[in-house]
């Protein structure tokens, strides 16, 4: 496997010849109970009434990156490319085999938040790694891999280029107005009261204003942070009230549709900023951290069809109205 780079849209594909992709897993599950697989454990968070551990990171089993080596980024005419190198974890959500974050206390999906705050952190201390993506696929529609409850966590050498985007943007915004536009949305859609899903604490969900699926929500933290693992670690801060939003959003998205993509955009790796890039210099004033859901609905499969410009038959206050009045 190796990584090559588009010239035109300026994003990094991994792909390669022969790849055998994984089935997904059939039968008792590989990480939990009697059938559970030797693991490479990464990290444990303890546990509660009786269970070892509350949270845990493994190397994933098919690992698309890793982690040994350099990516040893070459060219080849007016192409780029590189070696799959990185990092490609499983998070596991709960001991529970049955305990999504929809149908777990706040406690648990405290643990699980803290647990990839913690793992971001680690894996932003290695150099070679510009940006930690944290995922979650749910439902067949949405590519799920395991049935336990999981998600994912890649460090990459390379910034997605969606997130490059609004590098971009909350730069340039930044320069003009010397605001945060992630601030000014949230601004904006509390004085409105039109997209705004639910309000917690120091946290919101919302419907954005311009929606590239129906029901797409964000959940972004009220005041400015550019970095999500700051937020969950920062001492004396109040991850339950986050922990509570995604929980409730969450239900409110199962009440339309089970299959969803769900991202965590978090800042790149400041530690070690690009020489090359201008995005890190002004990074904690114009970038500010938020979780994307984009429900799947098989019905409306034209929603995934233009994927330049996007197209929703549903607009942001139908789809907070609709939410809002999902039971809970």
């Amino acid at each position: 496997m190796e990584l090559r780079k588009d010239p035109i849209t300026r994003s990094w594909v991994i792909t390669g010849d022969d790849v055998v992709e994984p089935a997904v897993p059939s039968g008792p599950c590989i990480f939990c109970g009697p059938a559970a697989q030797p693991l490479q454990v990464i990290a444990n968070l303890p546990g509660t009434g009786g269970s070892p551990w509350s949270a845990r990171s493994v190397v994933h089993p098919q690992a698309i990156y890793h982690i040994e080596g350099e990516s040893a980024r070459r060219g080849d005419g007016l192409y780029d490319r590189m070696g799959s190198v990185g990092a490609h974890e499983v998070l596991l959500e709960n001991p529970r085999h049955d305990g999504h974050i929809w149908n777990v206390s706040d406690g648990d999906v405290e643990q699980f938040l803290r647990l990839g705050a913690q793992r971001i952190q680690d894996l932003k201390r290695d150099s070679r790694f510009k940006y930690v993506s944290l995922f979650k696929n749910h439902g067949a529609d949405a590519g799920q891999e395991f049935e336990h409850p999981t998600s994912q966590l890649t460090a990459t050498t390379f910034v997605p280029r969606r997130v490059l985007y609004e590098l971009r943007a909350g730069r340039d915004y930044f320069e003009g107005k010397e605001r945060c536009v992630f601030c000014d949305i949230i601004a904006q859609e509390e004085r409105q009261n039109l997209r705004v899903l639910e309000a917690r604490g120091d946290y919101i969900a919302l419907c954005p204003y311009a929606p590239r699926v129906p029901y797409e929500t964000w959940i972004l933290p009220r005041t400015h942070e550019a970095a999500f693992e700051r937020t969950a670690l920062l001492r004396g801060s109040n991850v339950t009230d986050l922990a509570t939003l995604l929980r409730h959003t969450l239900q409110r998205i199962r009440a339309v549709t089970h299959a969803f993509h769900l991202v965590l955009h978090t800042s790149p790796n400041s530690l070690h900023p690009s020489e090359a890039l201008g995005y890190w210099k002004t990074l904690d004033d114009d970038y500010h951290w938020h979780v994307e859901i984009l429900p799947i609905l098989t019905s409306k499969a034209r929603s995934y069809t233009f994927k330049e410009t996007y197209y929703s038959p549903v607009t942001s206050e139908t789809a907070v109205k609709r939410l809002r009045d999902a039971k809970l």
